[in-house]
């Protein structure tokens, strides 16, 4: 068994403990390094300032056209159509004629109608004759008072028969009437299938051509009630421009281009669909080129005039809380940021109107928002309408 001498077991005793010491200091070390991360730098945002500036006002509204005036022409006899008298999608004037029925049946009904009021007629005549007799007699009692009463009910028997006769003269001449089947409006007529030869029948349910007037032409756009309500105030206290008495309406085309013509806005209507909130108003737009069809869709324009100190918010940079109330961060002088709450007015393109809480010269976020949080700092910088693609 070797030997250690008492030197080298105390060497190897004070090499153990530092070399441990030193073990430990490094893990102590390490350990200090892990608790300490490395701070990173404020977050990079594009902000934009705010600024009052003067805005023309307008409310944008989508909507329909509508016809101002529409018939559905059907037959009111029964018949074969011998001739088609207009061209399809031509301008056709009131009383214009359109079919012709066969009229031959209608005309012998017509015929026969006035031999039979003849007929009545001279009944009438022999029996007012027969009673003038008897009333010069029964009064020295040539004849009895009964045959005067008889020959006083022939008499008004036959006038009955001449108003009845009468009445069927004028249904056949009526249904004379109706073998010439006319436009009863001014406008444009449509396609058609039926031609000559086709068999008609009295009040059908599928029309035989459709007239419609195009001008004027109705718009129909539907309208918050808290925006009816406003409409209303600005037209009485004269914000609103005017045509005529009543509130102006320019349109925007289904291809972006501006319709050319001025309408009013006439009427809206009584109720509100509580399902919605909303209501239909009409405006009356003036169609000399029948360019605006009945079913086209269209942006109703009324304009409200201006206001000098609007703000305008770029739509990027709202967000809206849970309840959907809007906020927007804004970031102050020294580059923290804080939510505001703020209640937003009408669209003035892809930006907002912002009626409260902002004020001018306010820097608001509007990219980088993901990252950011109330009181923390940032790193801004200004971008413009162009920089976000909305000029």
């Amino acid at each position: 068994m070797p030997i250690i001498r008492p030197k080298l077991a105390i060497y190897l005793s004070q090499t153990v403990f530092y070399g441990s010491a030193a073990l430990l200091g490094l893990g102590t070390l390490a350990g200090c390094q892990k608790k300490t991360p490395p701070v990173a730098p404020p977050q990079s945002v594009a902000v934009m300032t705010l600024h009052a500036q003067s805005v023309p006002l307008e409310t944008s509204l989508p909507g329909r056209t509508d016809a101002y005036e529409q018939a559905q022409i059907r037959p009111q006899v029964s018949g074969v159509l011998v001739a088609r008298m207009f061209e399809e999608g031509k301008d056709v004037q009131a009383g214009q004629p359109l079919y012709q029925i066969y009229i031959a049946p209608f005309q012998a009904a017509f015929d026969q109608a006035r031999g039979r009021l003849m007929e009545a007629q001279a009944s009438a005549i022999r029996a007012h004759a027969q009673l003038k007799r008897y009333k010069a007699l029964v009064g020295p009692r040539a004849i009895s008072r009964q045959d005067y009463d008889n020959a006083l009910a022939t008499a008004r028997q036959a006038d009955a028969e001449v108003v009845q006769a009468q009445a069927a003269v004028e249904t056949a001449q009526v249904n004379l009437n109706y073998t010439h089947v006319q436009s009863p409006i001014d406008g444009r007529i449509g396609r058609t299938l039926y031609t000559a030869g086709t068999l008609v029948t009295a009040n059908q349910s599928a029309p035989i051509a459709v007239v419609t007037r195009l001008d004027p032409i109705y718009v129909d756009v539907n309208l918050a009630a808290e925006d009816m309500i406003r409409l209303r105030r600005e037209l009485a206290s004269g914000q609103l421009e005017r045509k005529g008495n009543e509130a102006a309406v320019t349109l925007e085309l289904p291809d972006g281009s501006s319709y050319g013509q001025t309408g009013q806005l006439k009427l809206s209507e009584v109720t509100v669909d509580p399902s919605t909130g909303t209501l239909v108003m009409r405006a009356v737009m003036p169609n000399p080129d029948k360019l605006l069809l009945p079913g086209m869709f269209v942006h109703a324009h009324i304009k409200e005039g201006s206001d000098p100190n609007a703000l305008l918010l770029p739509q990027v940079g709202v967000q809206r809380t849970p309840k959907g109330e809007p906020y927007v961060m804004v970031v102050d002088g020294q580059n923290h940021v804080h939510m505001r709450m703020v209640s937003l007015g009408q669209t003035v393109g892809a930006r907002w109107m912002v009626s409260k809480g902002l004020k001018d010269g306010e820097r608001v976020i509007v990219q980088g928002l993901q990252k950011v949080h109330p009181e923390g700092e940032v790193r801004p910088h200004e971008v413009s309408l162009a920089d976000l693609g909305m000029e």
